[in-house]
């Protein structure tokens, strides 16, 4: 059973009203040692993210366009010149907010993650309240799995939905799986294999399995003209 997002995140995130000042949102991103908060309207609704690579644009950009500083507005994109001039979060913020729900499983995350080089994602409901937070560090919380309860699911669960279990012995050390046996075709096996991969907590795996040998191909043999019909 894959884990899902509401087993992992923070379930007390932090995060600021689109009015929050410049000095307001510095000042608790240093407190709390955070990297960046979700911005919310009087609802709750997350309508953006403002992080500290925001603020930055203003120390980069507000003192003008000149020398170095000018080669670099050259280039800088128009949304950067306009945070540079931002007084408040609604201001400084990256709107739309890219977001996961409470039950998007915790590999959805963490390729969303990936993709776009976040360090953590803004949890909403459905009406798009903010119901948490969810990090790097937490989505790796699924790999304390302990290694016996990865076995148990994986001859329980996950090889009878495929093949006969008996045929097959399954170690775990580490989160790291060793699956030696004797599947009954190739494709079986492979299966075995994928479906093992995405089992909660596992690390990697080691295929030790025993194929079968495809079917040897007859050659067809010479056609012999059964002659004329009488």
């Amino acid at each position: 059973m894959k884990a899902v997002v509401k087993e992992v995140m923070s379930t007390h995130p932090v995060s600021v009203r689109r009015t929050a000042s410049f000095k307001e949102i510095a000042a608790r991103l240093r407190e709390f040692g955070v990297s960046g908060f979700p911005v919310v309207d009087g609802d709750g609704k997350v309508v953006g993210v403002v992080s500290d690579a925001d603020l930055l644009v203003k120390e980069a950009l507000e003192d003008g366009y000149h020398g170095v500083r000018g080669l670099i507005a050259a280039t800088v994109h128009a949304a950067e010149r306009h945070k540079a001039g931002g007084v408040t979060a609604a201001d400084l913020m990256s709107s739309p907010a890219v977001t996961v729900s409470p039950d998007d499983t915790v590999e959805h995350a963490a390729r969303l993650m990936y993709a776009r080089g976040f360090s953590r994602l803004p949890v909403v409901d459905a009406s798009g309240r903010l119901t948490g937070i969810v990090s790097r560090t937490d989505l790796l919380a699924v790999f304390d799995r302990p290694d016996e309860e990865i076995r148990l699911e994986i001859i329980g669960q996950v090889i009878p939905r495929l093949s006969e279990p008996s045929s097959y012995s399954v170690r775990v050390e580490d989160g790291v799986v060793t699956l030696e046996g004797t599947p009954e075709t190739i494709w079986i096996g492979h299966e075995v294999l994928r479906q093992v991969r995405h089992v909660q907590g596992v690390v990697a795996v080691r295929d030790r399995l025993v194929y079968p040998l495809p079917p040897t191909p007859v050659a067809p043999g010479p056609y012999i003209y059964p002659g004329p019909l009488v």
